[in-house]
Formats: C-alpha cells, sequence, structure tokens
C-alpha cells in the first residue's frame, strides 16, 4: 500500500480495491466491471443498453467537446449508437457565468454532431475543485446479438487500428504549449496539430464495425495503443503480436512526442479504436471506404505473452502505467 501516480488507478490494484469490492447480482445486467471493458450493458429484450461514464479535467478551451467524446466513444465501442447523455459541470470559486456558457456551448455542439440529447445532469460551483471537471454518461442501445465488448477477441484476428496513434495527446499538447511549439515548428504546424481534436469521435467506426461484424472493440484512451492493446488481450484472456512500424503516427505527433522524450503509443489516443476481426482485411476496405483510415498492425495469439516487436528486437507490452501526457 501506498500513495499512488496521477493518472488511471493501475489495474492491478483496480482489481483488488475497485472490483473486488462489488456484488453485483441483477440478472439483466448481461456486461460488468472488469479491466477493460468501459462501458456496461443491461438487457431490454430485443435491444441491449449500453452506458459509460467518464470525467474529463482541464481548462475550458477543449473540455466540453472532449467530454462528450469521450463517453460516446465507449458507447460505439460495443457497436452500439449513443443517443443520450447526462452531464455533471463541477467548476471552481472564481468561475464566471461566461465560462460556463462556453462549455455549454461545447457540449451542446459537439452532442448535436452526434445526433446524440443531453437528457440531464448537474451544475455546481464548489471548492472541493481547483479546475473544471466534467462527468459524462453516455447511453446508447444495440440489437442484442451485435453487442460487441472488449473482451471478445478471438485467436487468429487481426488486429486493426483506425486513424493515428496519439491523436487526442497531440491536440492537448499543442493548445498547452502552443507558444513553444510555434517557435519551434511554426504557427501553421501547431494549427494542424490543434485541429487533432476535430476527429477524436470514433463513433462512426464503431456502428460500421458493429454492422460489419467484429470480436472485440476498444477505443484508445489513457495509456495509449500499447495500453488499449494490453486491456484487449488481457480482457480476453489472449496474447497478441504487434508491430512497431505498422502502427501510424502523424507527423505531427512524431516531432511534439520527440521535443518532449515521450511515447506516441503510450499517449492518450481518442480518436483511435482497436478493433479484432477474423476478416481483418475486409474491415479495412470497409472502413477506408467511409472514409476512415485504417490498418492491420497485428494478430490475437492463443498465447498470454504480449509482443511487441520493434525491427527485429521483440519486448512485452506491459500493463498501461500513468499517460505520456503527464510528463508534458
Amino acid at each position: 500500500m501506498g500513495i499512488m501516480e496521477i493518472g488511471k488507478v493501475p489495474n492491478d490494484i483496480l482489481n483488488k480495491t475497485v472490483l473486488g469490492k462489488l456484488n453485483n447480482k441483477r440478472s439483466e445486467v448481461i456486461l460488468r466491471p472488469r479491466v477493460g471493458e468501459d462501458c456496461c450493458a443491461v438487457d431490454f429484450d430485443n435491444y441491449t443498453c449500453v452506458l459509460s461514464n467518464d470525467p474529463v479535467t482541464g481548462a475550458i478551451n477543449e473540455v466540453g467537446r472532449i467530454a462528450v467524446h469521450v463517453s460516446c466513444n465507449d458507447v460505439a465501442a460495443c457497436g452500439a449508437e449513443p443517443l443520450g447523455l447526462l452531464v455533471t459541470i463541477l467548476a471552481p470559486p472564481g468561475t464566471y457565468d461566461a465560462d460556463i456558457e462556453t462549455i455549454m456551448t461545447q457540449l451542446s455542439e459537439t452532442a448535436d454532431s452526434l445526433n446524440v440529447d443531453i437528457m440531464g445532469g448537474h451544475t455546481e460551483i464548489t471548492t472541493s475543485v481547483t479546475r473544471f471537471v466534467i462527468v459524462t454518461t453516455a447511453i446508447g442501445k444495440v440489437p442484442k446479438n451485435k453487442l460487441v465488448t472488449s473482451s471478445g477477441a478471438k485467436e487468429g484476428d487481426s488486429i486493426i487500428l483506425t486513424k493515428t496513434a496519439g491523436m487526442e495527446g497531440t491536440a492537448i499538447i499543442a493548445h498547452d504549449k502552443e507558444k513553444i511549439l510555434s517557435e519551434k515548428f511554426g504557427e501553421e504546424f501547431v494549427n494542424r496539430a490543434k485541429a487533432f481534436i476535430e476527429n477524436i469521435s470514433v463513433v462512426k467506426e464503431g456502428i460500421i464495425a458493429g454492422r460489419f461484424g467484429v470480436n472485440a472493440m476498444h477505443d484508445v484512451t489513457e495509456g495509449g495503443v500499447l495500453g488499449a492493446l494490453w486491456e484487449v488481450a488481457e480482457a480476453s484472456g489472449k496474447g497478441l503480436v504487434t508491430y512497431y512500424e505498422s502502427i501510424p503516427v502523424a507527423h505531427e505527433t512524431e516531432k511534439i512526442c520527440r521535443l518532449y522524450s515521450i511515447d506516441p503509443l503510450r499517449l492518450i489516443s481518442s480518436g483511435c479504436m482497436v478493433i479484432t476481426c477474423s476478416d481483418g482485411e475486409g474491415l479495412v476496405k470497409e472502413l477506408e471506404s467511409n472514409g476512415i483510415k485504417a490498418t492491420i498492425i497485428g494478430r490475437i495469439t492463443g498465447e498470454k505473452e504480449k509482443i511487441l516487436y520493434k525491427g527485429n528486437k521483440a519486448a512485452i507490452i506491459e500493463q498501461p502505467g500513468p499517460d505520456e501526457l503527464f510528463k508534458v
């Protein structure tokens, strides 16, 4: 026992101190909490109701937009269409009414873009926080036989990654370190990096992949691509092999990560989806025909080891620790 690092609670501690305390009994709940699963699901006859809950902490410039996407992305990773959100806003002392209005505009516009209703919530100024904290709960539905989980990966599946690694982290760093990056790489470079925030939804690919027929999906958040790969394999009781050179990383992400000596594959990456599928090439074609970049980056194995090849060298992928963003 001891003081923990900033970031998500490590999975071994999560299992022991959080998940291990749950005594769930309701038969209607068909998807329950476990490492690697970001959603729960409830049986509603022909449909399954999928729910996910997430907090976002930060300055007002993008926090409302991110808050909508993180929860809707989780629901979409189950192949479900998100339809509603509950939102709690906790604001620090000194907040102006204009700040609340800015965040509500972000929340509303982003929800509208996804055809999602904001159905309720709570707004409060409190001394318990020093920055804005926004907690969103997304609700979605999917036909019962189309529910996808993080734990369904099968031996021999192709592993597909959509878009590029480190997208959200790149955008956050570009916003927070705009002056330094502009001096180093130019204003145009920084604007391109900041614009990555416009592509952090995975709702479209989640729904497409769910209809196509896949075995597992997991949106990539804290811990980056390698963290998401570890969680899918661990939840599924499988191993994996992936290749560093096959994982797409945008030019802007590469340069920012090199400047701050951080790993783009362990950088928060909302906007990417990890998908496992028996027909990987078919899914890539389906996604790309719908305008979504997709790449096969490895395969699921029957072993328990999770292996990353970089050139000829193999390394074991460890459980995710604090996100690389915290180093910056």
